[in-house]
């Protein structure tokens, strides 16, 4: 009896022990837990001031750029249809004007990006467009403002259009005497798609807005040059089959010289 007692007694003993190993092992994890989550905070704290450096920087920088583009701008307008061009060459872009936009294109002169002030809040994309018989408006903006409940809010420029000119909301318009025929949606209708919706659900991406400001913008030469590109090598292969034609003319004058030759000296005899 006294050995099944001290049997208990080490089973009881052994009991303890385990249970204060468990306690200094969940404490020492509690404890490496809390001093990550530390280092954790001040990881985000140098993020958040890394960003806001970053910010800065995108500012100065922005305004630094502003005169370039304006010079840029000032070019362009003396480029005939410029920004046509370089939007029908763009792989995304081009497919999204109609015959009908590319006749109001031709009055586009020129298209500004211009980020909000603390570069963060949204940006805005403005059309410039000369005096035309479409509209009256001379300055087409569609602004995005990023709000801070994780949604973004979208203004545009109502377009007026002059009579019989009109394309509301894209939907295709009937001939009726010098009123334009419209089968297909507008590029135009992109300034009546002004909705506010969840960023966090991934409802609201507006990838002409992207293409425009991260791509086109920047450096519209790009696509300008490639449709010029393109045509200067249509004009070579014109000029080259024009040649090859030349030169089997010539070849044919040549045959039939040498033909006549041979009769000639076949009469002599």
């Amino acid at each position: 009896m006294g050995a099944e007692k001290g049997k208990k007694q080490k089973v009881h003993d052994k009991g303890d022990e385990e249970n204060n190993n468990v306690e200094n092992i969940d404490g020492d994890l509690v404890l490496s837990i809390e001093k990550l989550q530390e280092i954790q905070d001040e990881l985000e704290k140098i993020n958040e001031e890394a960003s806001d450096k970053v910010l800065e920087v995108e500012q100065k920088y922005n305004e630094i750029r502003k005169p370039i583009y304006d010079k840029r701008n000032e070019i362009v307008k003396s480029i005939p249809h410029f920004w046509l061009t370089a939007f029908i060459s763009h792989p995304a872009l081009g497919e999204l004007l109609t015959e009908e936009d590319q006749k109001v294109f031709k009055y586009l002169s020129s298209i500004e990006v211009e980020d909000s002030k603390d570069v963060k809040s949204g940006y805005s994309i403005s059309f410039n467009f000369k005096p035309n018989p479409y509209f009256e408006d001379t300055k087409l903006t569609k602004t995005f403002t990023f709000l801070d409940e994780g949604t973004t809010k979208v203004t545009s420029t109502a377009i007026k259009w002059k009579e019989g000119m009109g394309i509301p909301n894209g939907v295709a318009n009937e001939k009726k005497g010098n009123k334009r025929a419209h089968s297909e949606e507008s590029f135009f209708s992109w300034f009546t798609e002004c909705q506010q919706k969840d960023d966090d659900l991934d409802e609201f991406q507006d990838e002409v807005a992207e293409i425009i400001k991260d791509d086109l913008w920047p450096n519209p030469l790009t696509y300008f040059s490639a449709e010029a590109d393109e045509e200067g090598f249509d004009d070579e292969e014109g000029d080259g089959e024009g040649k090859g034609s030349d030169d089997s003319e010539d070849d044919d004058d040549d045959d039939e010289q040498e033909d006549d030759g041979d009769d000639e000296n076949g009469d002599e005899e």
